[in-house]
């Protein structure tokens, strides 16, 4: 209850490609098929779920952090290797974060959203958050 008593949302991806039960290790709505409507679905998805702790268009008051900057560091790697590579860790943890939630000290500081939003959900949020990364 670190940000108040508020009910999650559940997200319609219904108009996605669905993804199955095995969670995907990176997104598989970043390009290609599915994009836009990932997109379109995704900023829904973070107003609905996210907005209220990580700030309108993931622009964070302060409280949270400030997901434009999640993968910051890996946008100025000039090795496309080492690029792909912090992209991926950046993916697992934004998945594990979403799913299982923060704690620190018993204290929540994000709740989990696993069992709420399924994968589909989650990949659109992400899509959505690649669109706002500071350059």
């Amino acid at each position: 209850m670190a940000h108040g008593d508020v009910v999650p949302q559940s997200v319609d991806t219904h108009t996605l490609p669905q993804l199955g039960s095995e969670w995907r290790e990176s997104n598989p709505y970043s390009t290609g098929d599915g994009h836009k409507e990932a997109l379109r679905i995704g900023t829904s998805a973070y107003n609905q779920n996210c907005a209220r702790c990580h700030g309108l268009e993931a622009i964070s008051g302060g409280i949270s952090p400030d997901l434009r900057k999640l993968d910051a560091d890996c946008m100025g790697l000039a090795d496309a290797t080492k690029k792909q590579a912090c992209f991926k860790e950046m993916d697992d943890y934004f998945l594990s974060t979403v799913r299982r939630g923060r704690a620190r000290d018993g204290r929540v500081y994000m709740p989990p959203f696993e069992g709420i939003l399924t994968q589909e959900a989650i990949w659109s949020i992400k899509t959505y958050l690649e669109t706002r990364r500071e350059p």
